[in-house]
């Protein structure tokens, strides 16, 4: 009697892995944004309180959290070509996982800017230039939905982690909250990163979008595009646009944002402001997904990014209007810029995908997203300061916020025309 054995599968019939890397590019910037993005707010907080320093000393700390961590991200690309996607990712949890046990234990300014250089530095390998560069080699046509996927964990890991922090410093204090945070950290993206990242489709044998061997993969990079190395990429009008575009509709959403949650808390209340900030984010998960579900491949990108800026400038007008005085227009407002804050991330990236060589595209992205950076870091001191000239607090939703709407709805403005200066026309 002949035994039969079963086969091994050949490298074709193997489950497309993309689709592996998407769930842990999810989980990945889950932890990026949850600690290094949402959670410096609440840090900001608790460290006042342990330690007594001023508000703006602490505040500047977080701001240099964010610039420092600017500067690497347009550093990324060489730092990933150097090290490799899983390294980095691994090392910069690392630090991230380091810097949040300093903003916890600091007991000299100097230690806690100490603490802020490691998170800085440590988040953005989690950010949205890495999360474009460990998607990239998987996917050319489907990137849309696979970047979408994947940056929907920066809006859960706002979600999980604000409330969060708020329990575990309330039951642990601070010091033992951020040790189990950067442990549970550590040990998944650790995880991640020697398992799921290490891994390329060459070395499985698979193409990009899982297409069958031996199919070529039909490009959409622009037949214009052409390599823009060194200094070249600084004259080009594409780049400079794109990056404007991305960096004043970033800018407008995050001083929106910073003080939304007491401007809605002194025209509603406090729970209802928190259910209001919650809409955002839901609507912020919905937007992107929905864009990238339904545009097709050969869309002008440029123009649905200033349609989406577009919609925010509503919601902006909308909250004008609404004046602290019409709940219905409140939540409406809501609900237009919600649907595209998570647009103004994933958008851009998209439109470089198409408008530059594969060679150069890294660069881009992690230059805009540097840019972008650098400047809505300074947002939420602006904006606070249109509203102090405004009526003197942040904490009233009446008439002395009309600079405050009026401002972030012009802002948007400029990025819809940033956009739309830079299109090519089509032959």
């Amino acid at each position: 009697m002949q035994l039969q054995t079963t086969a091994p599968l050949p490298p074709a019939a193997r489950p497309f892995y993309g689709t592996t890397v998407v769930r842990a590019a999810f989980v990945l910037a889950a932890f990026g944004w949850g600690v290094g993005f949402y959670s410096p707010s609440i840090f900001l907080h608790a460290v006042a309180a342990r330690t007594g320093w001023s508000l703006p000393l602490v505040s500047a700390a977080v701001t240099f959290h964010f610039m420092f961590g600017a500067l690497m991200v347009a550093r990324l690309p060489r730092i990933h070509a150097r090290w490799g996607i899983a390294l980095t990712t691994a090392a910069g949890a690392a630090a991230l996982a380091l810097g949040t046990m300093g903003w916890a234990v600091a007991a000299q300014p100097w230690q806690l800017f100490a603490a802020a250089l490691l998170s800085g530095a440590g988040w953005v390998t989690m950010g949205a230039a890495a999360i474009n560069a460990i998607l990239s080699p998987w996917f050319v046509h489907s990137r849309p939905m696979a970047l979408a996927k994947a940056y929907n964990g920066a809006s859960i890991g706002g979600v999980i982690f604000s409330p969060l922090w708020a329990a575990l410093i309330a039951h642990l204090g601070f010091t033992a909250a951020a040790l189990l945070v950067a442990v549970v950290m550590l040990t998944v993206v650790a995880a991640i990163s020697l398992r799921v990242l290490v891994q390329t489709p060459e070395a499985l044998h698979q193409r990009p979008d899982g297409d069958a061997p031996g199919v070529a993969t039909r490009s959409i990079t622009s037949a214009r595009a052409r390599p823009l190395p060194g200094r070249l990429l600084w004259r080009d009008r594409g780049f400079l646009t794109l990056a404007a575009g991305m960096s004043l509709s970033l800018f407008a959403q995050a001083g929106l944002i910073a003080h939304l949650y007491a401007l809605l808390a002194a025209a509603l209340s406090t729970q209802a402001a928190g259910w209001a900030m919650a809409l955002v984010t839901a609507c912020a998960v919905a937007g992107r997904t929905v864009v990238a579900k339904i545009m097709p491949a050969t869309a002008d990108r440029r123009r649905i990014a200033a349609a989406s800026y577009a919609v925010q400038v509503a919601g902006s007008l909308v909250l004008l209007a609404a004046s602290g005085q019409q709940t219905a227009l409140l939540l409406f407002g809501i609900v237009l810029f919600g649907v595209g804050i998570g647009n103004a991330t994933s958008l851009p990236p998209l439109v470089a995908q198409v408008e530059f060589v594969k060679e150069d595209m890294a660069r881009v992205v992690a230059l805009i997203v540097a840019i972008s950076q650098g400047l809505w870091a300074l947002a939420p001191v602006a904006f606070g300061i249109l509203l102090a000239a405004g009526d003197g607090s942040s904490a009233q939703l009446g008439a002395g916020t009309q600079l405050f709407f009026t401002t972030a709805a012009l802002i948007q403005l400029g990025a819809i025309a940033c956009m739309l200066a830079g299109r090519k026309p089509l032959r």
